[in-house]
């Protein structure tokens, strides 16, 4: 199968998945949209389950990538937590079916099979914040913690901020909380001696 059908399929589960959800949807659904055969269908994919753990691999491969080109090129700490925060605000609204996906629709269960592609990319965006991260703790310009306590609080608050904007209980832009989010986790990443301060 070409990679075209499976680009087809993946997009067509996503906006089915949305419309929906992954209970409710059905293969012949997404074949109709994707205007695939059934064969087709489980030529790339044996279940509906495999394309959603297929299509969770993906939309997470994008939002790492949006996430970690924030730190390009390499920010001080207080101007790397503005755009990893900006980041990730900037992608759940302009990727909101994607986001939607991501952090309200898609379930653990489908991603048995992948969890091992899951840690991969897990590991890369780890590693890609660590880079940036690990020299400025050394310098003092962020407070030392571990790896996972740092993303929680950078990433976190902003991540349950914007779920009443993916679910539809709240129809504002997440980005105009922007400013609020940062001095929030400068707040909590900085020592307070090094806050605003070259």
């Amino acid at each position: 199968m070409t990679t075209s059908v499976r680009d087809d399929l993946l997009a067509a589960g996503l906006a089915v998945f949305d419309r929906v959800g992954f209970e409710a949807a059905t293969v012949a659904a997404i074949r109709t949209r994707a205007r695939a055969s059934n064969g087709s269908f489980f030529h790339v994919f044996g279940s509906k389950k495999e394309l959603a753990g297929a299509l969770f691999l993906n939309v997470l491969r994008h939002y790492h990538a949006a996430v970690l080109a924030a730190l390009d090129p390499v920010p001080d700490a207080e101007q790397g937590i503005d755009r990893l925060i900006r980041a990730h605000l900037d992608w759940v609204v302009t990727s909101r079916r994607e986001a939607r996906y991501l952090f309200e629709i898609s379930r653990s269960e489908w991603g048995e099979d992948m969890r091992d592609a899951q840690r991969a990319q897990n590991a890369r965006l780890a590693d890609g914040i660590e880079r940036w991260r690990a020299p400025l703790v050394a310098d003092g310009a962020l407070l030392p913690m571990a790896p996972v306590m740092f993303v929680s609080q950078l990433i976190g608050p902003a991540q349950i901020f914007c779920r009443a904007f993916l679910s539809g209980r709240d129809r504002a832009d997440p980005r105009v909380e922007a400013d609020t989010l940062i001095a929030c986790a400068i707040r909590a990443l900085v020592p307070p001696d090094r806050i605003n301060k070259p």
